[in-house]
């Protein structure tokens, strides 16, 4: 797998995932993603949440916006892996990526704050600006991107900006920081409409983080190897 240029890092040592990372099968790229840190520079500050919960869309699955055909607007999931693909969910910005094959992608569900040396204190705080609770306080670290566009919102990421994008190691890019997850939850995607493949098991949640997704596949009442599975990492 061909690294990025150094010339073109935006830190020494930064490990940026090269397109061809994308270019896999939208399953096994959702359960890839799981663990790596998205970067978004805001100003002086990059805001990084590490991916804890994906789902993968096809084109052949009635879910996926692929599925209703090719528009201007959908581009980005017709092209190769790696494009980014940006939309409206309930008034808020959801963030996908394409994946191997036309009309495939990936939805990034949720995130967890990451904190390292190069999103400190800082990036959090601003991130909690970004995103307050209903009162206008700071919402707690780990309710910060639990949600596809909770976590837009506190990575300043929108619509208009980064849709049909390519990633960019200055401004945009998906790191790797050797992150895996221990075992990962296998489950039905959330808000399938009825008839609409809503059964389908394409969505993935790194077990450690299960409680701070869109909602926990874990929770009181949910029964394994019915209502989900977990995978061996």
């Amino acid at each position: 797998m061909p690294a990025t240029p150094p010339s073109n890092l935006p830190w020494p040592g930064a490990r940026p995932l090269p397109d061809t990372f994308f270019d896999r099968d939208a399953q096994l790229l959702a359960r890839e993603l799981l663990g790596k840190v998205i970067r978004h520079r805001v100003g002086a500050l990059w805001l990084s949440a590490r991916i804890i919960e994906t789902e993968a869309y096809y084109l052949v699955d009635k879910g996926s916006h692929a599925s209703l055909g090719y528009t201007e607007k959908r581009k980005a999931l017709f092209a190769d892996g790696g494009h980014i693909y940006m939309y409206y969910a309930r008034g808020g910005d959801s963030l996908n990526f394409s994946a191997q094959g036309p009309g495939n992608a990936v939805l990034i569900k949720s995130g967890h704050p990451w904190i390292d040396a190069i999103s400190g204190a800082d990036s959090l705080a601003a991130m909690q600006r970004n995103n307050p609770d209903s009162l206008g306080r700071p919402r707690a670290a780990e309710r910060l991107c639990a949600g596809q566009t909770l976590l837009c919102k506190a990575l300043g990421l929108k619509v208009p900006d980064w849709d049909a994008r390519r990633f960019d190691p200055q401004r945009l890019f998906v790191e790797d920081v050797g992150e895996r997850p221990h075992s990962i939850i296998q489950c039905a995607r959330l808000g399938i409409p009825l008839g609409r493949d809503e059964h389908l098991p394409y969505r993935f949640v790194d077990a450690q983080y299960a409680r701070h997704c869109t909602r926990n596949p874990l929770r009181r009442g949910q029964v394994e190897g019915q209502d989900y599975r977990l995978l061996s990492v």
